[in-house]
């Protein structure tokens, strides 16, 4: 499908690839991997067609669809449904003239497209990819003007996998996700029909998805059979062999060296001499890899504090008169390990702020320790950080008790070199600032750490360090992070944030999965069809109201309706199907205006039908 051959790339000075080749066959599911800057981006620009290479080659069949997550989020003042039902351009198209067309031939065509396409289900479909990316109804419905960046990059997503392009690529795709979607994202594509290429930090995201994972190293593109874990475990006994393999070879070097040294000047041995020595010319030298540079988290021993750390007594917080949390009563001890999990909106960042200080309770008591010290994480904090100073210069600022030598070790442990630490941090990646925002916490010798979404911005090498180091602290932990691997590391117990209350889940993360997925498929928003609902009812629990006894009987017949009015609608498009059909204008343009009224009326009994189950699932 897909033949790269020998590319080579730069960017400006700097050689992205060189002479690379790699071909990736039709509905593989590929994970672009390599240090940061050695062009993973690129390599998908050049693949779109956005990029051009230096030199070599880059073959795709003419029919086949490419598209990128990196299109611009929607500023239209549309939903967000309307928005990914027109990223299908023809079925757009095709709608549309619908409506107009009066040529019988062009509408017998239309409708068969129409058909073909499976146009009527194309507003459940995109439905469900919106839920899963976790848009309520009542958000798909709304004008993506409302919605904040990260929302609208969540749009952006959905479109591009309702488009169903026969290439995916994906940069980073979990970067604006919660950990529901994430799962979501993760499970729609394993079944994905088309091939999927993704760069991506997420490590989960990475052992789940790819059969096969393309590594960038030495300008080259090197192919590795499984998934992320088993390439990590190939390619060190890679480096083990290459290293011992390289230190036999500098033994044999130095022996032979010796040798030419002590008997170059001796006539009897000077004809040895020199045959060694063309012997050491001959010695392939042996590929180095690239040195990684070891990120070294680290956050001190706190000072020992008598539990509970925290104690929460009936706590109300919010913001505007609105309620986010309520009658919140618990208590946080110094061994805790725990992972927040709720969709985005539920309140699990409002918690932690809450615990940081950041917001005050409106009712209840909040007690805690008053030697207790903080260490907070938000991801939007970098925005805070002066930009104009230097890593060096902003922690001296704040610990001016510690010596130039001692700054500049501290920094070194969270990936600052003397001359990064030197930068000013207007210069630094996003994945710096967050390092020096962990530098900073760590520095304050913190008794709990409360982190909101601290692996974005970092890379795999961060991550790992960040949790080596998270499971190597001695005080507690809060997390909210849509990166499974860091929870299933670092957290011991799950609290799930829900309708204004913080309680504990009952089962471990896989169970979780299952439970996101189930409640998934068990609502209209992921866009089966209603019958499913009925076959499904035991789902909506045993509640015996007359309210969801009402409900019931309404999604019962508005079920009855959308199935009569499909059946219409089916006996209708076998007309279409049919040439002879053709002959009577009149009767055709009826029967066009009576097939646009039956998906009116069918879009109108659908839209009902979700609006009754999100009603049952409220």
């Amino acid at each position: 499908m897909l033949h790269i051959d020998q590319v080579s790339l730069r960017a400006g000075q700097k050689i992205l690839l060189k002479n690379a080749s790699l071909t990736i066959n039709s509905k593989e599911r590929i994970g672009l991997v390599g240090q940061n800057g050695v062009g993973k981006t690129s390599l998908l620009n050049l693949i779109q067609g956005d990029l051009q290479p230096d030199s070599g080659k880059i073959s795709v069949p003419k029919n086949i669809f490419i598209a990128m997550s990196n299109q611009e989020p929607p500023s239209e003042k549309i939903s967000p449904l309307e928005f990914v039902l027109r990223s299908k351009n023809d079925l757009f198209a095709l709608r549309t003239e619908a409506k107009t067309a009066t040529d019988p031939q062009r509408i017998a065509e239309i409708y068969e497209k129409l058909i073909n396409l499976d146009s009527n289900r194309s507003v459940p479909k995109a439905a469900k990819i919106l839920a899963g990316l976790g848009f309520t109804y009542k958000m798909q419905q709304q004008s993506c003007n409302n919605l904040s960046g990260g929302w609208k990059m969540r749009v952006g997503m959905a479109a591009l996998l309702f488009s169903e392009p026969d290439m995916l690529l994906l940069d980073e795709p979990t970067n604006h996700l919660d950990l529901e979607s994430n799962i979501w994202l993760i499970s729609y594509l394993q079944k994905y029909q088309g091939t999927v290429i993704l760069v991506s930090h997420d490590r989960e995201l990475l052992n789940s998805v790819p059969k096969r994972i393309i590594h960038i190293e030495n300008y080259k593109l090197k192919s590795y059979t499984g998934n992320y874990e088993q390439f990590t475990k190939t390619r060190n006994k890679q480096i083990e062999q290459v290293l011992s393999t390289k230190q036999k070879q500098d033994a044999e070097k130095n022996k032979i060296t010796s040798f030419v040294d002590r008997f170059r000047s001796t006539a009897k041995k000077a004809k040895q001499a020199q045959s060694r020595l063309k012997l050491l010319e001959k010695m392939e030298p042996i590929p180095e890899f690239p040195d990684t540079e070891r990120q070294i988290f680290e956050f001190p021993e706190p000072e020992q504090l008598p539990p509970p750390l925290y104690n929460l007594a009936k706590v109300s917080a919010g913001y505007n008169k609105t309620m986010v949390l309520k009658n919140i009563s618990l208590r946080l001890d110094a061994d805790d390990r725990i992972a927040l999990l709720g969709p985005n909106g539920n309140g699990k960042s409002t918690f932690i702020k809450l615990l940081a200080g950041k917001i005050q309770a409106v009712s209840g008591v909040i007690s805690k320790s008053s030697k207790l010290k903080i260490g907070y994480f938000d991801q939007h904090q970098s925005n805070l950080l002066d930009l104009s100073a230097t890593p060096f210069t902003e922690m001296k600022k704040r610990q001016n008790n510690l010596t130039p030598q001692r700054i500049r070790k501290h920094l070194g442990h969270f990936g600052f070199s003397q001359e990064r630490a030197d930068v000013k941090i207007g210069f630094l990646s996003g994945g710096e600032k967050a390092r020096l925002l962990f530098a900073l916490i760590s520095a304050e010798k913190p008794n709990v750490l409360l982190l909101d979404e601290p692996t974005n911005h970092l890379d795999i090498e961060s991550r790992e360090a960040l949790v080596q180091a998270i499971n190597s602290f001695a005080g507690a932990v809060i997390i909210v992070s849509h990166d499974t691997h860091i929870i299933e590391t670092v957290a011991e117990r799950l609290w799930e944030v829900s309708n204004g209350s913080v309680k504990t889940f009952d089962g471990n993360l896989n169970d979780y999965r299952k439970s996101v997925l189930g409640k998934l498929k068990s609502t209209s928003l992921v866009g089966k069809t209603p019958g499913v609902v009925k076959n499904k009812q035991m789902a909506f629990g045993s509640s015996r109201t007359k309210k969801r006894r009402k409900i019931q009987n309404d999604l019962m017949v508005c079920e009855r309706k959308i199935k009569k009015l499909e059946n219409k609608l089916a006996v209708k498009n076998e007309q279409f199907m049919k040439l002879n059909y053709y002959k009577d204008v009149n009767q055709v343009r009826r029967d066009s205006q009576l097939v646009t009224e039956l998906k009116k009326r069918i879009d109108e009994q659908k839209t009902i039908w979700e609006r009754l189950v999100d009603a049952m699932d409220s």
